[in-house]
């Protein structure tokens, strides 16, 4: 079994917000893989189905960011499972927009989100970190991941989250390397064509 958290805060306000690209993501994968109704439980929203021949809980908290380990602690001992069997999807300020990077272990570089989850749970879990990008200055940075998504980012946010989606089964099944090359091949631009025997100006 495995348990995908996607971290956000909740409430219509924050919908659209850099911060809940976690709740976007396992909303995509609830629609995707026809996941059971959405239910309260461990001061959170769970959903139940099978992804990649494994069954799988979502979780999305809603005890807004800070609190976000209190549910997750919740969940996975009521499932009588491990640090290594959960999946935590999160917004990430050092990772460019449109690119995921994923692991296990390791800090959580200032996300409270993590911080809580760290509090609850230990470290040894796996991690999504789904680019953001970063605003260019810290003192920025809580308005930029607490405000919308841009316009622009419509370009790369729904594919990005349908092939997140669409590639979850390699994540599940223990294949995090695949699962990081898949997305990162399925969504980079298109190269340029290159031009053969360009035309030289006439001087």
């Amino acid at each position: 079994m495995r348990l995908l958290v996607g971290l956000g805060n909740p409430g219509p306000e924050y919908e659209r917000h850099r911060h809940n690209v976690g709740f976007m993501a396992v909303d995509e994968i609830h629609g995707r893989y026809g996941f059971g109704p959405w239910k309260r439980r461990f001061q959170g929203l769970v959903a139940e189905g099978m992804t990649g021949g494994e069954k799988c809980f979502l979780l999305k908290p809603q005890t807004f960011m800070n609190l976000s380990g209190q549910s997750v602690g919740e969940a996975i001992r009521f499932y009588k499972l491990t640090p290594a069997d959960t999946i935590v999807l999160h917004d990430e300020l050092d990772v460019a927009p449109a690119r995921i990077r994923v692991k296990q272990g390791g800090g959580h570089g200032g996300h409270n989100g993590l911080r809580s989850i760290d509090d609850h749970i230990g470290k040894d879990y796996w991690r999504v970190r789904i680019g953001i990008g970063h605003p260019g200055d810290k003192d920025r940075v809580h308005g930029w991941v607490l405000g919308n998504f841009a316009k622009a980012d419509e370009v790369w946010l729904p594919k990005l989250l349908n092939v997140m989606a669409a590639e979850l089964p390699l994540l599940v099944k223990g294949e995090p390397e695949k699962y990081a090359s898949r997305i990162a091949s399925l969504t980079a631009p298109p190269k340029s064509p290159k031009v053969e025997n360009p035309v030289k100006p006439v001087p």
